[in-house]
């Protein structure tokens, strides 16, 4: 699939290496390019086919020291997360080590500019680089690992190797520093986790060493787990562009913070800059803080104590109790953020301004609050800061280091408090001169448009040979507010030609045009500022989307389809600052009841109850629990029509491959670095997963989807995998032993796409399947985010749909008649298995590799299913059976099942 470069070139050629890193390097990763390449020349920039490789290697000598620098900043800033170094080893063991192992695609410069360029196996085309750059990096390693660490890889540059160089022309695009995600309009706030520090603040403390890793002090760290950042300056671009800034954590109901200056946030995060084991932090002067702990007292006791659940850090974590405080949720009115929430039985709307005194900056709080039973305390800064109160029915005092204002109770109070660093007599004198209160019951009722142009892209209809069709639907690009367009889940509504997509870098868009095949989708921003969206459901024509710190419901109060109100359904969210904990997918079970999966920290043992697990969330929003334990990378629920679930997890620590698992209540899958893990860490101590999936077949699993489409014929009713990591859609086959489910994957005869796969849906209008797909971390497809759809049409599929592992073998089940001759040839059939060693390491080799012997196989009398007998087939954590068959029709058909087996069966009788 050719890559357009429209403004897709510039956030798609300019940010894929930061969004993605280096992953794992691979001889036997299956691609798209005859040769192994992931991208084809014909995909690439016009200006890599005429590049002058021999001016650019010539010219490192001229400018070595830079070259060393700029290469040693992308490693370093880049690659290092994944890759390491010869003393610490990366993220990802299995990564490429330049410092001993064998390149494999060649290993002279121009060869590796080649795989940097193309990308190769699992390795992910850079094309983030420009071609200085790419030789900066390549420098770099040579410099630094392969010339004395592993000489063997070291080709030196003579003029004979630079005579056989292509001539070119030019160098390719001046490098530049481009950053997208500081680029794109969030809109006026942005939900994330954010470390609050001053000017001149100490460099982080990061950890190393083997997993896990050890915790860092930080239990001083002014974190907001579930911040909202608020522009408070004027000005186009939002929070992104602004100047001035206040910080609020519905956690604990406390304004954590404001701060100045010409940037932001530092943008250091997974899902910003690419970063591992970070989160951002506010960029400039920091006028006040508040440190992290409840800024309300409790309405029982008048005390400030913090009651929420302590980790064995030191630090506490999750909202505070109901009855104390609950966050409600979040108005939008123009440029004006409302914020509400309770505390004890008053109910509290609060939004936040800028105001100038002396050429200082003056933040201000204003407060609607509804009478309450007691007098209610809250802390406004720490003590030596400037504060002052404008309105009725609340006073300021000091106590215990901080400025407290306390409210009379049995009254609605209008307050509006003014904050600056110093000077509190000047202020007194400017609150009396300073606008009063404002009512803030006008602006919750809904207003004006903040995104009122509606976009449109283009249906890309497939003509591709066989059983499938995939139309490619991409996002508008061009977006005015510069989205990027992560896409990350979808859902429709009761009329199929609508439905809703969310993006991981905060939307939520109203699209139209799936069932009317105009050609065309609409494209309506209605959402923006969320915390990194993974999955989206619409139930009863409302809309749900999980976040990270919240299960958010949409609420259009004013009929122009934007939210007006971000209503928090639930935030019984445990969020600490670890990158990796992500919120994934979102499903309803018959009863109305929620469920999303919650990853584990990368790494490192868990801090809290929650990570690692599946979630439910009542119908009415009131309660979580947990349904089961021990994930590692959990990448969204699909529900089974028997009431359990399916979740997948990721090849990692204490997972020797990928897994699907077939989830019951009360389980525990494996991650013994999760949260009060059981004591046996043997295999016996875990439930089995559906299937160990090998990392050549998919390295990054994702959602499950049943089949519920008659169009899709014999597949109706069959389970779907969705692939991440390279971008596939798999068929899962499997049966059930007992309480047992065991099975395997087979890939789905569709082209590869072009971003990772992560979100599915069948549209009950055309009866096809829509998907949503976005590229980050762990993903190898090259393409930010993207749209598509697959259409079953009237050909043969020929597809195993059905696998059976007996005491004498294997059966296997297809959607089509097969040919008998064929099939009874057994050297049509190859079957090989290996083991895996689970560990604290990452992942696993392949133990005890071994080739079965098919020495019987027979056709059902429909046609449809083979049994292969199998004289010595036995449990196994992985088998492949590769089979070169033809269907009743004379065409050859050649296929790969990848499966597991737990248990033997007694196999059925034709």
């Amino acid at each position: 699939m050719k890559i357009k470069t429209n403004h897709l070139s510039a956030v798609f050629f300019y940010t894929i290496l930061l969004l993605i890193g280096c992953k794992p390097n691979s001889s036997t990763q299956e691609s798209d390019s005859p040769t192994g390449y992931i991208l084809q020349e014909s995909d690439l920039p016009d200006y890599e086919k005429d590049i002058d490789h021999r001016g650019l290697l010539t010219a490192l000598d001229d400018r070595y020291d830079e070259s060393i620098r700029t290469g040693e900043h992308i490693y370093n800033n880049t690659c290092f997360n994944c890759h390491g170094n010869p003393d610490q080893e990366g993220s990802m063991p299995n990564a490429f080590k330049f410092w001993e192992g064998e390149f494999k695609v060649g290993k002279d410069p121009y060869s590796i500019y080649q795989t940097l360029t193309r990308g190769y196996g699992s390795m992910p085309p850079q094309i983030n680089l420009t071609p200085t750059e790419k030789y900066d990096l390549i420098n770099y390693l040579r410099e630094t690992f392969i010339k004395e660490k592993n000489p063997g890889q070291f080709v030196e540059i003579d003029s004979t190797y630079l005579a056989s160089l292509p001539i070119g022309t030019n160098k390719g695009p001046t490098p530049k520093e481009f950053k997208p995600w500081a680029e794109m309009d969030y809109g006026n706030f942005l939900i994330n986790t954010y470390e609050l520090v001053g000017l001149n603040a100490p460099e982080r403390e990061r950890s190393s060493g083997p997993s896990p890793l050890p915790d860092e002090n930080l239990v001083k760290a002014n974190f907001a787990y579930k911040g909202i950042a608020v522009r408070l300056d004027q000005g186009s671009g939002g929070v992104a562009a602004g100047k001035a800034w206040i910080m609020f954590d519905h956690d604990l109901m406390r304004v954590a913070g404001a701060w100045t200056g010409k940037g932001f946030i530092d943008w250091e995060a997974i899902l910003f800059n690419g970063k591992h084991n970070i989160s951002p932090r506010t960029v400039g002067d920091l006028h006040f803080s508040n440190p992290v702990a409840p800024a309300w007292a409790n309405p029982e006791t008048g005390k400030f104590d913090d009651p929420r659940f302590q980790a064995r850090d030191g630090r506490k974590f999750g909202p505070l109790p109901r009855e104390w405080a609950q966050y409600k949720g979040l108005y939008q009115f123009r440029d004006r953020v409302i914020l509400s929430y309770t505390v004890g039985s008053a109910k509290v709307l609060e939004t936040f301004g800028l105001e100038m005194l002396e050429n200082q900056h003056i933040f201000t709080r204003t407060l609607n609050i509804s009478p309450s039973e007691k007098p209610l305390k809250m802390r406004i800064a720490p003590k030596g800061t400037a504060v002052a109160l404008v309105g009725e029915g609340a006073v300021l005092k000091e106590e215990s280091g901080f400025l407290v204002m306390e409210t009379s109770p049995s009254q609605m109070i209008k307050v509006k408090i003014l904050i600056r660093k110093s000077g509190i007599n000047g202020l007194t004198q400017y609150a009396k001169t300073s606008s009063p209160p404002e009512d803030l019951e006008i602006m919750i009722k809904g207003g004006p448009s903040r995104y009122p142009q509606k976009l449109t892209s283009e249906v890309l209809a497939g003509t591709q040979e066989g059983p499938f069709q995939v139309d490619i639907m991409n996002p508008p690009f061009d977006s005015p507010w510069k989205n990027q367009f992560r896409l990350s889940g979808i859902d429709f509504f009761k009329d199929p030609n609508k439905g809703v997509i969310c993006s991981t870098d905060g939307d939520v868009w109203l699209v139209e045009g799936f069932t009317k095949n105009s050609g065309k989708l609409t494209w309506q921003r209605i959402a923006s500022g969320l915390f990194q969206p993974l999955g989206i459901k619409v139930v009863n024509e409302e809309i749900f989307v999980t976040c990270r710190d919240q299960l958010v419901k949409l609420h259009d109060f004013n009929g122009d389809k934007e939210t007006d109100y971000y209503e928090a359904f639930n935030s019984d969210h445990l969020v600490t600052d670890h990158f990796h904990e992500f919120a994934m997918g979102l499903q309803t079970d018959k009863e109305g009841n929620f469920y999303y999966a919650k990853s584990a920290r990368h790494a490192r043992e868990a801090l809290v109850p929650q990570h690692g697990t599946l979630i439910k969330v009542s119908r009415d929003g009131q309660k979580t629990e947990i349904v089961a334990t021990g994930f590692r990378a959990a990448n969204g629920v699909c529900i089974n029509p028997d009431g359990t679930f399916i979740v997948t997890d990721q090849e990692g620590h204490w997972n020797p491959m990928n897994r699907i698992n077939w989830v019951k209540k009360g389980g525990f899958y494996g991650n013994m670095f999760g949260f009060n893990p059981p004591k046996d860490s043997t295999e016996a101590g875990m439930e089995q997963p559906l299937v160990w999936v090998e990392r050549d077949r998919d390295q990054s699993p994702s959602e499950l989807l049943w089949v519920d489409s008659k169009k899709w014929g014999a597949l109706n009713g069959k389970l779907l995998n969705l692939s991440y990591g390279y971008g596939k859609v798999f068929v899962v086959p499997f049966e059930k032993i007992g309480t047992l489910v065991q099975g395997g994957i087979f890939e789905l005869p569709v082209p590869r796409f072009s971003t990772g796969v992560m979100r599915g849906r069948f549209n009950p209008g055309d009866g096809q399947l829509y998907l949503c797909g976005l590229s980050a971390w762990g993903s190898t497809q090259p393409q930010l985010g993207g749209l598509y759809r697959i259409r079953k049409v009237d050909q043969p599929m020929v597809i195993p749909v059905g696998i059976e592992a007996t005491k004498t073998g294997i059966a296997l089940t297809f959607t089509d008649r097969l040919d008998e001759a064929s099939v009874q040839d057994t050297s049509h059939f190859t079957i090989k298995t290996w083991d895996l060693v689970r560990s604290r390491k990452y992942g696993s080799k392949h133990h005890n590799e071994q080739i079965l012997q098919v020495t019987k196989a027979e056709l059902s009398p429909d046609k449809k299913t083979i049994k292969l007998t199998i004289p010595n087939i036995k449990p196994t954590w992985v088998m492949e059976i590769q089979y070169h068959i033809k269907d009743d029709q004379g065409v050859l058909r050649e296929g790969l099942v990848q499966n597991t087996i737990h248990q033997l069966g007694e196999g059925t009788t034709w």
